[in-house]
């Protein structure tokens, strides 16, 4: 069972996600609140798999709330940030601090559940047009660093391989297809991928492949 925070500031909003999310079998909704400082002790106090965090709130908008969430070595919750506006440059920054995703408001109802899904088994890139797309863009204005170039270079070829395909979207199994290696082999890759750059997930992994010119944007 995967165990569910949600948190917007708008009654009604926050009511519909609860219910859409509650009437799924494999899905649990452990709390709910309306702005980042409520979410922050509410995640502490119920530690949901899953937050689904709405960015534009009162009191602390849900960026400096995943923030706070992610920073610390304790608990340290998935994160999907929902959002009704265009990608900009605050939510790509919090991919880069962990944040595991980010949907728009209006999507359909069982992509909302299945982004939960998808997040929580951390197997896949939420939304990974619009997210690749958003990554691309920002990190288009980031030179690369000695840090992200020494990094890279502690990966092998294969492993280099397997983060290009990561950053293009490619599940673990599609990975496998196009290297033609077992899926449990790409399992090993990608978790020491993970292990040698410290990445939490991939999100922050297509962040650093685009951000290191391991991928060129535009090219996903």
């Amino acid at each position: 069972m995967i165990t569910v925070l949600v948190v917007d500031d708008q009654a009604m909003v926050r009511a519909g996600f609860v219910a859409l999310l509650a009437a799924e079998p494999d899905l649990t909704v452990v709390g709910d609140a309306a702005d980042g400082v409520q979410a922050i002790a509410a995640a502490r106090a119920e530690r949901p798999d899953v937050v689904l965090m709405d960015v534009r709130m009162p009191e602390l908008d849900g960026l400096a709330a995943a923030r706070e969430l992610l920073g610390g070595d304790g608990y340290r919750p998935k994160i999907v940030m929902l959002t009704t506006f265009d990608v900009d440059d605050y939510v790509y920054e919090a991919l880069r601090h962990g944040v595991s995703g980010f949907l728009l408001k209006d999507a359909p109802s069982e992509a909302l559940a299945e982004a939960v899904r998808v997040v929580a088994a951390g197997d896949a890139l939420l939304a990974p047009s619009i997210t690749r797309w958003m990554i691309s863009r920002f990190a288009a204005r980031r030179p690369t660093t000695r840090r992200d170039a020494q990094r890279l270079a502690g990966l092998t070829v294969r492993e280099r391989d397997v983060l290009r395909l990561i950053a293009r979207g490619r599940s673990n199994r599609e990975i496998a297809d196009d290297l033609v290696i077992a899926e449990e082999t790409v399992k090993s890759h990608v978790g020491r991928v993970f292990a040698k750059l410290d990445l939490r997930d991939r999100a922050q992994a297509v962040v650093f492949a685009y951000e290191s010119g391991l991928v060129e944007p535009g090219t996903g």
